[in-house]
Protein backbone atom coordinates (compact mmCIF):
# COMPACT_ATOMS: atom_id res chain seq x y z
CA UNK A 1 0.00 0.00 0.00
CA UNK A 2 1.25 3.48 -0.91
CA UNK A 3 -0.12 6.65 0.62
CA UNK A 4 0.10 9.33 -2.09
CA UNK A 5 -1.55 12.04 0.00
CA UNK A 6 0.07 15.33 0.97
CA UNK A 7 0.36 15.93 4.73
CA UNK A 8 -1.72 18.85 6.01
CA UNK A 9 0.02 21.16 8.46
CA UNK A 10 0.53 24.87 9.12
CA UNK A 11 3.25 26.13 6.78
CA UNK A 12 2.65 23.43 4.15
CA UNK A 13 2.95 24.11 0.42
CA UNK A 14 -0.19 25.85 -0.87
CA UNK A 15 -1.20 27.12 -4.29
CA UNK A 16 0.89 30.14 -5.34
CA UNK A 17 2.03 30.47 -1.69
CA UNK A 18 -1.13 32.44 -0.88
CA UNK A 19 -1.32 33.07 2.90
CA UNK A 20 -5.12 32.81 2.87
CA UNK A 21 -4.81 29.21 1.64
CA UNK A 22 -2.76 28.08 4.62
CA UNK A 23 -4.54 25.71 7.02
CA UNK A 24 -4.94 27.02 10.55
CA UNK A 25 -5.18 24.96 13.74
CA UNK A 26 -6.47 26.34 17.03
CA UNK A 27 -5.82 23.92 19.88
CA UNK A 28 -7.31 24.41 23.34
CA UNK A 29 -6.55 22.25 26.38
CA UNK A 30 -8.86 22.33 29.40
CA UNK A 31 -7.40 20.14 32.09
CA UNK A 32 -6.70 16.84 30.33
CA UNK A 33 -9.16 17.47 27.45
CA UNK A 34 -7.57 18.76 24.24
CA UNK A 35 -9.63 19.86 21.25
CA UNK A 36 -8.46 21.36 17.98
CA UNK A 37 -10.44 23.47 15.55
CA UNK A 38 -9.21 23.52 11.93
CA UNK A 39 -9.71 26.14 9.23
CA UNK A 40 -9.17 24.53 5.84
CA UNK A 41 -9.50 25.53 2.19
CA UNK A 42 -11.23 22.67 0.33
CA UNK A 43 -8.37 22.76 -2.22
CA UNK A 44 -5.73 22.10 0.44
CA UNK A 45 -3.12 19.47 -0.36
CA UNK A 46 -4.48 16.37 -2.08
CA UNK A 47 -8.04 17.10 -3.15
CA UNK A 48 -10.78 16.25 -5.63
CA UNK A 49 -12.29 19.07 -7.68
CA UNK A 50 -15.99 19.43 -8.47
CA UNK A 51 -17.31 21.14 -11.64
CA UNK A 52 -18.45 24.17 -9.63
CA UNK A 53 -14.76 25.05 -9.22
CA UNK A 54 -14.51 26.27 -12.83
CA UNK A 55 -18.06 26.12 -14.23
CA UNK A 56 -20.70 28.74 -13.43
CA UNK A 57 -23.60 26.95 -11.71
CA UNK A 58 -21.62 23.71 -12.07
CA UNK A 59 -22.34 20.61 -10.03
CA UNK A 60 -21.19 20.64 -6.42
CA UNK A 61 -19.06 18.03 -4.73
CA UNK A 62 -21.72 15.45 -3.92
CA UNK A 63 -22.09 14.89 -7.69
CA UNK A 64 -18.66 13.19 -7.77
CA UNK A 65 -19.23 9.43 -7.81
CA UNK A 66 -17.41 7.57 -5.03
CA UNK A 67 -17.51 4.43 -7.20
CA UNK A 68 -15.44 6.27 -9.80
CA UNK A 69 -12.80 7.08 -7.17
CA UNK A 70 -12.21 3.44 -6.26
CA UNK A 71 -10.77 0.95 -8.75
CA UNK A 72 -7.92 0.29 -11.12
CA UNK A 73 -5.64 3.17 -12.10
CA UNK A 74 -2.62 3.60 -14.35
CA UNK A 75 0.33 5.72 -13.22
CA UNK A 76 2.49 7.12 -16.01
CA UNK A 77 6.01 8.51 -15.57
CA UNK A 78 6.17 11.95 -17.19
CA UNK A 79 9.14 13.25 -15.21
CA UNK A 80 10.91 14.05 -18.48
CA UNK A 81 8.33 16.69 -19.43
CA UNK A 82 9.66 20.22 -18.97
CA UNK A 83 6.49 22.31 -19.37
CA UNK A 84 3.00 21.09 -20.23
CA UNK A 85 1.83 17.50 -20.75
CA UNK A 86 0.53 17.41 -24.31
CA UNK A 87 -1.38 14.95 -26.47
CA UNK A 88 1.96 13.89 -27.99
CA UNK A 89 3.29 13.04 -24.51
CA UNK A 90 0.21 10.98 -23.66
CA UNK A 91 0.03 9.10 -26.95
CA UNK A 92 3.09 7.10 -25.87
CA UNK A 93 1.07 5.32 -23.19
CA UNK A 94 -1.63 2.66 -23.18
CA UNK A 95 -4.67 4.73 -22.22
CA UNK A 96 -8.11 3.19 -22.62
CA UNK A 97 -11.73 4.19 -22.08
CA UNK A 98 -12.74 4.35 -18.40
CA UNK A 99 -9.12 4.39 -17.20
CA UNK A 100 -8.25 6.55 -14.20
CA UNK A 101 -4.83 7.89 -15.09
CA UNK A 102 -2.25 9.34 -12.72
CA UNK A 103 0.45 11.71 -14.00
CA UNK A 104 3.81 11.61 -12.23
CA UNK A 105 5.94 14.67 -13.02
CA UNK A 106 8.93 16.53 -11.64
CA UNK A 107 6.51 18.22 -9.25
CA UNK A 108 6.62 15.15 -6.99
CA UNK A 109 10.27 15.88 -6.22
CA UNK A 110 9.73 19.50 -5.16
CA UNK A 111 8.86 20.61 -1.65
CA UNK A 112 8.32 24.30 -2.44
CA UNK A 113 5.66 25.73 -4.74
CA UNK A 114 7.03 26.13 -8.26
CA UNK A 115 5.21 28.80 -10.27
CA UNK A 116 6.38 26.99 -13.44
CA UNK A 117 4.89 23.65 -12.37
CA UNK A 118 4.20 20.92 -14.90
CA UNK A 119 0.56 20.87 -16.00
CA UNK A 120 -1.88 19.23 -18.41
CA UNK A 121 -2.38 21.26 -21.60
CA UNK A 122 -5.68 21.86 -23.36
CA UNK A 123 -4.87 19.40 -26.16
CA UNK A 124 -3.77 16.83 -23.59
CA UNK A 125 -7.13 17.18 -21.85
CA UNK A 126 -8.97 16.96 -25.18
CA UNK A 127 -7.09 13.76 -26.01
CA UNK A 128 -8.11 12.18 -22.70
CA UNK A 129 -11.70 13.28 -23.28
CA UNK A 130 -11.70 11.68 -26.73
CA UNK A 131 -10.55 8.38 -25.22
CA UNK A 132 -13.15 8.66 -22.46
CA UNK A 133 -11.09 8.25 -19.29
CA UNK A 134 -13.03 8.38 -16.04
CA UNK A 135 -10.51 10.48 -14.16
CA UNK A 136 -7.08 12.07 -14.07
CA UNK A 137 -4.82 12.78 -11.11
CA UNK A 138 -1.69 14.92 -11.05
CA UNK A 139 1.04 15.81 -8.56
CA UNK A 140 0.49 19.56 -8.72
CA UNK A 141 -1.86 21.82 -6.79
CA UNK A 142 -3.37 22.86 -10.12
CA UNK A 143 -3.95 20.72 -13.20
CA UNK A 144 -3.34 23.69 -15.49
CA UNK A 145 -1.16 26.79 -15.53
CA UNK A 146 -1.49 30.14 -17.33
CA UNK A 147 -4.24 29.04 -19.72
CA UNK A 148 -6.80 31.80 -20.21
CA UNK A 149 -10.30 30.60 -19.48
CA UNK A 150 -9.06 27.38 -17.82
CA UNK A 151 -9.72 25.10 -20.85
CA UNK A 152 -8.13 22.02 -19.23
CA UNK A 153 -10.52 22.07 -16.29
CA UNK A 154 -13.50 22.87 -18.49
CA UNK A 155 -12.69 20.16 -21.04
CA UNK A 156 -12.38 17.53 -18.32
CA UNK A 157 -15.45 18.66 -16.39
CA UNK A 158 -17.44 18.93 -19.63
CA UNK A 159 -16.76 15.24 -20.26
CA UNK A 160 -17.51 14.05 -16.72
CA UNK A 161 -13.84 13.37 -15.99
CA UNK A 162 -12.84 13.53 -12.32
CA UNK A 163 -9.85 15.70 -11.37
CA UNK A 164 -7.55 14.94 -8.42
CA UNK A 165 -4.80 17.45 -7.64
CA UNK A 166 -1.95 17.57 -5.13
CA UNK A 167 -0.90 13.90 -5.27
CA UNK A 168 2.61 12.84 -4.23
CA UNK A 169 4.35 10.21 -6.37
CA UNK A 170 8.04 10.59 -5.48
CA UNK A 171 8.47 6.95 -4.38
CA UNK A 172 5.93 5.42 -6.79
CA UNK A 173 6.97 3.58 -9.96
CA UNK A 174 5.04 3.60 -13.22
CA UNK A 175 2.47 0.83 -13.31
CA UNK A 176 -1.08 -0.23 -12.52
CA UNK A 177 -2.50 0.18 -9.02
CA UNK A 178 -5.84 -0.28 -7.28
CA UNK A 179 -6.73 3.22 -6.11
CA UNK A 180 -8.90 4.22 -3.19
CA UNK A 181 -9.53 7.97 -3.15
CA UNK A 182 -11.66 8.93 -0.15
CA UNK A 183 -12.73 12.59 -0.04
CA UNK A 184 -14.59 14.07 2.91
CA UNK A 185 -18.34 13.53 2.63
CA UNK A 186 -19.36 17.16 2.26
CA UNK A 187 -22.09 18.90 0.28
CA UNK A 188 -22.39 22.10 -1.71
CA UNK A 189 -18.67 22.76 -2.22
CA UNK A 190 -16.34 23.08 -5.23
CA UNK A 191 -13.80 20.51 -3.94
CA UNK A 192 -12.90 18.27 -1.02
CA UNK A 193 -9.63 17.19 0.60
CA UNK A 194 -9.01 13.46 0.14
CA UNK A 195 -6.87 10.58 1.38
CA UNK A 196 -5.59 8.63 -1.62
CA UNK A 197 -4.07 5.16 -1.36
CA UNK A 198 -2.60 2.97 -4.09
CA UNK A 199 -2.44 -0.82 -3.70
CA UNK A 200 -0.32 -3.33 -5.58
CA UNK A 201 -1.69 -6.76 -6.43
CA UNK A 202 -5.41 -5.97 -6.06
CA UNK A 203 -7.99 -6.21 -8.83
Amino acid sequence: MYDVTATIYEGMTVYKNKPEKQPKFNTVTNGYVTETRMELDVHTGTHVDAPLHMVVDGDTFESVSLESLVGQSKLFDLTGVEDGITKADLEKFDIEKDDFILLKTKNSFEEEFNFDFIYLTKDGAEYLAEIGVRGVGIDTLGIERSQEGHPTHKTLFGNNIIIIEGLRFKEIEQGEYFMVAAPLKIEGTDASPARVLLFEGLK
